[in-house]
């Protein structure tokens, strides 16, 4: 179930090996590195996950072995399709290997509220009860989703447990989805962890983000519970300048997986081609950007 989700959830990265076949091996190591640092479950395939660059079989392998190298933590599997047949599919396959629940992002040719209530509709009637995250991410999808109608979809579809928020400006939206929901639903936010301090001060739940430094993202919500405002803003400021060199899309992965890499959580930091490749310049800066942090080992 996800109605108790809290804390971290990092969205995961799929390791790949250097001839672009996954690395099933790295995902054991990645998890535990997750695990350590605070992570209390994890989103996989993901879109910093490089979920569009597997196939629907290669999927549902990745989702079953961070589901068995979880310990019972929570795993949640974005399942996210232009194809209602291609989500139902790997929907029903990522539960039979024990994912948690499913991430779904409307696609980008629904545009109205009746066109996205009767697109969740049609997603319903397929997959049934299965628990979901409702991504609202209009910088990626293309579409907007008001207050009012993430109101509406939950009172229609009991099964919508979660709400990752990613639209922009996050916090003040947060604030309105605590104050006027219907009903009671948890609140993950994302966008690379870049507002999470003013997110969790209006309500949030915890971060669903990817960083090379997951402890920063734990750490902060561990103190923001505990009512150190000034502490969560402190640690989350010291790692601000690489939190902010990562949150460039895709060429911020790369830049992600390198620095996992040299964290031992990953053996290989390839993206799976086509994909930018980090050159000389890149790996200097990044050094230089580094060096200059003061960061743990």
């Amino acid at each position: 179930m996800l109605k108790t989700c809290a804390g971290l959830h990092v969205v995961a990265q799929t390791p790949f090996r250097a001839d672009g076949a996954v690395d099933f091996d790295s995902i054991d190591t990645l998890s535990a590195f997750y695990y350590r640092h605070g992570a209390q479950g994890l989103l996989v395939l993901g879109v910093s996950g490089e979920a569009q660059m597997l196939t629907p079989d290669e999927a549902v392998a990745v989702a079953a072995r961070f589901v068995a190298a979880s310990g019972d933590r929570r795993i949640v599997a974005g399942v996210s399709s232009p194809s209602l047949a291609v989500l139902e599919s790997v929907t029903r396959d990522v539960m039979s290997e024990g994912a948690d629940g499913v991430m779904i992002c409307p696609p980008g040719h629904v545009r109205t509220d009746e066109e996205i209530i009767g697109y969740f509709g049609a997603v319903f009637d397929r997959i049934g009860d299965v628990p979901v995250v409702l991504q609202d991410f209009p910088a990626a999808s293309g579409v907007k989703m008001s207050v009012p109608l993430i109101g509406r979809l939950l009172e229609r579809f009991p099964a919508i447990e979660v709400i990752k928020e990613e639209d922009f400006p996050s916090p003040p939206k947060i604030g309105r989805l605590r104050a006027e929901m219907p009903r009671p639903v948890r609140i993950l936010t994302g966008n690379n962890g870049m507002y999470l301090p003013q997110e969790l001060e209006r309500g949030a739940d915890g971060p669903m983000a990817g960083f090379s430094y997951p402890e920063m993202l734990s750490g902060v919500y561990d103190l923001m519970q505990r009512d150190d405002r000034a502490g969560a803003h402190d640690l989350f400021n010291r790692y601000l300048p690489l939190l902010r060199y990562e949150a460039q899309g895709k060429w911020g992965i790369a830049i992600r997986k390198e620095m996992m890499r040299r964290r031992g959580a990953l053996d290989c930091a390839i993206l799976r081609q086509p994909a930018p490749a980090l050159g000389e310049a890149d790996l200097a800066e990044l050094d230089f950007l580094v060096g200059r942090m003061d960061l743990p080992d």
